[in-house]
């Protein structure tokens, strides 16, 4: 289990790669507002790490079908989502700084997160001996 959590923390951190960036192109580029634009940057993280997910951490388990454990990730992660999309408010709402540099506030919502997207994702997704 902790070799499994040590992959999923290092996709998390490519996850938060994918998250802030598209979150600063959604707000620099295409003028999205940053609550709005953390919800798309988000599905766009949690697609990329279900992806890596599915073949690095988790591939004894990958055997399922790719379409139903998709949705299943998303729906089964949407309470770390929203732990992460709170804390991320929060901070943008308090915080200056954070206004300033959004990654700031997606960070303190991934690691917020994590715990409930490792244990959903470990136990509720990819199930060792379980097919689709």
């Amino acid at each position: 289990m902790i070799r499994e959590l040590w992959k999923f923390s290092l996709v998390g951190a490519l996850g938060f790669v994918v998250d802030a960036a598209s979150l600063q192109l959604l707000v620099s580029l295409a003028g999205i507002n940053p609550y709005a634009s953390r919800l798309f940057s988000y599905l766009l993280a949690a697609t990329a790490t279900w992806w890596l997910n599915r073949r690095f951490t988790f591939a004894a388990c990958s055997d399922t079908c790719w379409k139903s454990q998709w949705l299943r990730y998303l729906v089964v992660n949407a309470a770390g989502g929203g732990v992460n999309y709170g804390v991320y408010c929060l901070c943008l709402f308090l915080s200056e700084l954070v206004r300033q540099h959004l990654f700031l506030g997606v960070a303190a919502g991934s690691i917020a997160g994590l715990a409930v997207n490792f244990t959903a994702s470990r136990h509720l997704v990819f199930q060792r001996g379980k097919a689709a």
